[in-house]
């Protein structure tokens, strides 16, 4: 099996790290010349993997395309490139729907959509698929947790939500900084408050099959310091902006 990327930023690179470090089967990885710092960097560090001359050769070479460019340059590149009949091709492009995809690539071929994130690097995350199928679920199965979705209207509900990544992140960044202007070191500050917030997280995991309003009520106790958090950010209307946040995410995506 090749596997060949066009794009090579952040996802296809966190996606292509978890595919090496993984027990997948391939015999090559065919990446993009587009970021050559980035393609130079993975080839440095995996074997089998090579960097096509085009986006074209990738085509030509791959079993498997994984699109992985932005919106605005996939819908200026993929109609441009000469499929062949029979490859699976995996879309990570979040505002190109399958039908127009289908129109784009012209031949007859399995068309999936995938939604992985850089935690996928570490073989670790949900990766949601639409429509189901076995091979890709199985695949990424391997490097992370497939989500198979059948209906392309509720997979945009998890785009949307996997746009809140860099807010989490500046979340984390802004209590660190609070530490920080307290006089505690940023080494430890940012240490504790992703580890804290890591715990968090396994616990939420672990506890899955309640739901979160479980952990909310037993986090808090009465006139307790959790139980003042929860009151302050909800005056302060912070879930609510949550949640107007992903309704903008999702009018843009179901445009």
């Amino acid at each position: 099996m090749k596997l060949g990327f066009i794009g090579t930023g952040k996802i296809a690179s966190s996606v292509i790290t978890g595919i090496c470090k993984s027990k997948i089967k391939f015999k090559q990885i065919i990446v993009s010349p587009r970021n050559k710092t980035i393609a130079n960097s993975l080839k440095r560090k995996f074997n089998k993997i090579t960097i096509a001359k085009n986006n074209q050769e990738i085509i030509d070479k791959s079993n498997w395309i994984f699109l992985s460019v932005t919106p605005k340059v996939g819908e200026k590149i993929i109609k441009e490139l000469k499929f062949k009949t029979g490859q699976i091709i995996i879309s990570f492009i979040s505002t190109i729907n399958l039908s127009e995809l289908k129109k784009m690539i012209k031949v007859k071929s399995t068309i999936v959509r995938a939604i992985p994130l850089p935690p996928i690097s570490l073989k670790k995350g949900p990766v949601p698929i639409c429509p189901p199928n076995r091979k890709v679920k199985i695949f990424f199965n391997m490097i992370g947790s497939t989500i198979e979705i059948k209906n392309e209207k509720l997979s945009i509900n998890f785009w949307a939500t996997s746009g809140m990544m860099a807010s989490y992140y500046d979340l984390l960044r802004t209590m660190s900084d609070w530490l920080v202007k307290k006089g505690i070191r940023r080494i430890d500050s940012q240490k504790y408050i992703t580890s804290l917030f890591l715990a968090l997280s396994e616990d939420a995991v672990i506890n899955s099959q309640k739901d979160l309003k479980y952990l909310v009520q037993e986090s808090q106790t009465p006139k307790g310091l959790n139980e003042q958090g929860l009151k302050v950010m909800s005056k302060k209307g912070v879930y609510k902006s949550v949640v107007g946040t992903l309704n903008s995410i999702h009018k843009r995506l179901n445009r």
